[in-house]
C-alpha cells in the first residue's frame, strides 16, 4: 500500500491517474483498514522481529568464535549468603580477553572470586593492562546474560547486576565537574550495593576518586572498596595507590592483591599482559614521560628521585 501511495513522486503519471481514479483516497482508505485489522499487532511483530535479529547476531558471534566458551551458571539461590563460596569459586574465567582484541595480540588470564563480599585490588604500571582487565570482566557478564559465548577457555558464574565506575565525562552544559560525576556513578554503586536484590552486585571500579587530593583519594576509595565487600557484593578494582595494598590483610583477604607489570629491554618497556598475585613492585610513569619526549629538566629533580635510565 506504502508503494502504491510513492506514486506521487512521479508527478507526470501520478497527476491523471490521481484526478482520474482519485488513487491517493482509494489506497488511503485501504490503508485505514490495514491498520484497524492489523496495527493492534504490529508491536508484536517488531517485537519478535527484534528478538530474531538478536538472537541472529549472537548466533553469528558464535559461528566466528567458535574457540570462545560457554558460560556455567550457577544457581543464585546459593550465593545468596555472604559466607557462600562454591565449589571452585563463585566467579571463574579462565584465558578470558577482552574480545574487540584480535585473537593473534589477546592475552588471556584466569580470575577467580570465591565468594561474595570478595574483591580483587589490580596495581600495575602506566599502559600494562588494567583497565582492559576490567573492561574483559563486565563484558564477560553482559556477554554470558545476553545469551552469547565469551571470550574464554571457560567461565562459570551466577546471575549478576553490574555497576561500574570505569568511564566518566565531566559535562559543562550540566555543570558537572569530573569529580562530582565520578561521585555520582560512585553513589549508584553503592547504593545498589544496598539494596536487597535477586542477583548479587558486580563492580567494576577504574581509578576512582583520582580527582582530589592523595590523601582523601586513599582514604575515599578504601572506604568504598571495604563497604562494598561488607554488603556482599563482588568485584574488581583497579588503582596505582600502592597503599591500598594493605586491603588484603586488612580484609582478612576478602580484598585480594594482583598486578600488571613490565619488563625493560634494550631502553624500551614491553608488556606481557600477564595478571600475576600480590601487589605491583615497578613503576613507569616517569620512563613514559621521557620516551615520549617531555623536555623536562631532569636536574631539578630530587636526589631521591632520580631520572629513569635510558
Amino acid at each position: 500500500i506504502y508503494g502504491m501511495l510513492e506514486l506521487r513522486h512521479n508527478p507526470l503519471v501520478w497527476f491523471p491517474i490521481n484526478i482520474l481514479l482519485m488513487w491517493d483516497l482509494q489506497f488511503a482508505l485501504r490503508l485505514e483498514r490495514w491498520q484497524v485489522q492489523h496495527g493492534p499487532r504490529l508491536r508484536g511483530w517488531m517485537e519478535s522481529l527484534g528478538e530474531f535479529e538478536a538472537s541472529a547476531s549472537l548466533a553469528h558471534l558464535a559461528h566466528d568464535n567458535p574457540d570462545w566458551a560457554w558460560p556455567e551458571f550457577i544457581d543464585a539461590a546459593r550465593t545468596d549468603m555472604p559466607d557462600a563460596k562454591p565449589e571452585g569459586g563463585l566467579l571463574v574465567a579462565e584465558g578470558l580477553a577482552h574480545p574487540l582484541l584480535p585473537a593473534g595480540r589477546r592475552r588471556g588470564n584466569d580470575v577467580t572470586i570465591s565468594g561474595l563480599g570478595q574483591a580483587l585490588l589490580v596495581t600495575g604500571s602506566n599502559m600494562s593492562g588494567k583497565s582492559t582487565l576490567l573492561r574483559s570482566v563486565g563484558l564477560l557478564q553482559v556477554l554470558a546474560q545476553a545469551g552469547a559465548p565469551v571470550c574464554a577457555t571457560r567461565a562459570r558464574l551466577p546471575m549478576l547486576m553490574l555497576r561500574t565506575v570505569v568511564r566518566v565525562d565531566d559535562s559543562l552544559a550540566r555543570g558537572l565537574s569530573h569529580f562530582y560525576a565520578e561521585l555520582r556513578r560512585l553513589k549508584e554503586v553503592v547504593d545498589a550495593a544496598g539494596r536487597r536484590a535477586d542477583a548479587p552486585l558486580l563492580f567494576l571500579l577504574d581509578e576512582i576518586l583520582h580527582g582530589t587530593n592523595t590523601r582523601e583519594r586513599e582514604l575515599g576509595a578504601r572506604l568504598t572498596i571495604r563497604t562494598l565487600c561488607q554488603r556482599g557484593a563482588i568485584g574488581v578494582v583497579t588503582t596505582h595507590d600502592l597503599s591500598l595494598a594493605t586491603l588484603e590483610a586488612e580484609t582478612g583477604g576478602a580484598v585480594r592483591n594482583f598486578h600488571f607489570t613490565e619488563v625493560v629491554q634494550g631502553g624500551t618497556l614491553h608488556f606481557d599482559y600477564q595478571l600475576r598475585s600480590g601487589p605491583v613492585q615497578t613503576t613507569n610513569a616517569l620512563r613514559l614521560m621521557r620516551e615520549c619526549g617531555i623536555a623536562i629538566d631532569w636536574s631539578l629533580a630530587p636526589a631521591e628521585s632520580a631520572p629513569p635510565s635510558q
